[in-house]
């Protein structure tokens, strides 16, 4: 399915500064009158007494500075990349192998769409969320290795967000403990998205744990808060992408929500498994959203030395 977005720049103008001279006073003349007197005689000058010199101002001692608050950051966690490897996970010390190629066939066209410019009031094209119709067709393995593989870019960082608040799984997959994050923000407007976020040993990649559960989790995400924190994180950097693992389509109302901030939706289908109702009925549920694809996930080739293939369309 094709991916269509344009959008239109702003440029800012500043306004011209002018200055006008103010030219000096001119200076005053004074005519002084000679004095005739018939006897000359000597005239002794006044004594002058020197005029009283003000005292020295007593210096003005500015009162102590306020000390600054401490800066807000997140936690740096280390992945075990050699776990994550044996895995099956993306790695960038894994070596070139059928999966890292996969992805990287899978994550060109979604990197060229994140830039590319989009319609007026359309969404940002750097916000991918990974979904799929039914839980455990992959989607949070989809996730992390897109992540990882756009990792590995030059140009670009990533932010892995664990949107499935209800089953979250990203930490867990990664083999981390559970952390405050995406709804906890939502809940507390004095919480900062730095305050939360984990910073990786891979340095052009940080996650957004899910956070604490909340039994309103629907509302949150459908929020003017979630729509603030969406926009700041698609625009606080102009080089980084952002992926959403999002709760199945076909259990949870969450995904749906998810989705209208998306700029692009990738929807995880398992091979032999997923059938054709389920796939239409996850189609039925997107309707209205753009940039839509498809990864055909686990399926079994003869000559795969991998587990699972992962093919995109």
């Amino acid at each position: 399915m094709s991916i269509i977005e344009k959008a239109a720049g702003r440029m800012a103008r500043q306004p011209a500064v002018t200055f006008t001279p103010v030219a000096p006073d001119g200076d005053v003349a004074i005519e002084v009158m000679p004095v005739v007197t018939p006897v000359i005689a000597p005239v002794a000058a006044p004594v002058m007494e020197p005029a009283p010199q003000p005292a020295p101002a007593a210096p003005v001692v500015p009162p102590p500075a306020e000390p600054a608050p401490p800066a807000r950051r997140g936690r740096t966690v280390e992945l075990d990349l050699a776990r994550m490897s044996e895995a099956g996970l993306v790695t960038a010390a894994g070596g070139r192998t059928s999966l890292v190629e996969d992805f990287r066939i899978i994550k060109r066209p979604l990197i060229k769409r994140a830039f590319a410019p989009r319609k007026p009031g359309g969404n940002p094209g750097n916000l991918i969320m990974i979904t799929s119709s039914l839980p455990g067709e992959g989607k949070t393995f989809c996730s992390i290795n897109l992540a990882m593989s756009i990792a590995m870019e030059l140009d670009h960082t990533v932010l892995l967000v664990d949107a499935d608040v209800a089953r979250p799984s990203v930490l867990r997959t990664l083999g981390l403990p559970s952390q405050r994050g995406l709804m906890d923000i939502l809940l507390d407007e004095h919480l900062d998205m730095s305050e939360v976020m984990l910073r990786t040993n891979v340095n052009t990649l940080s996650i957004l744990p899910a956070g604490t559960s909340n039994p309103r989790a629907t509302e949150l995400l459908a929020s003017q808060a979630m729509t603030s924190l969406v926009h700041e994180i698609a625009h606080r950097y102009p080089d980084r992408i952002v992926i959403f693992d999002s709760p199945p389509l076909l259990l949870t109302s969450e995904a749906r929500v998810l989705a209208s901030h998306m700029g692009q939706i990738g929807v995880v289908v398992e091979s032999e498994k997923t059938t054709q109702h389920a796939v239409k009925e996850a189609m039925r549920q997107l309707e209205g959203c753009s940039n839509v694809n498809l990864i055909y996930n686990k399926s079994r080739e003869l000559g795969s030395s991998n587990k699972y293939d992962y093919h995109y369309g």
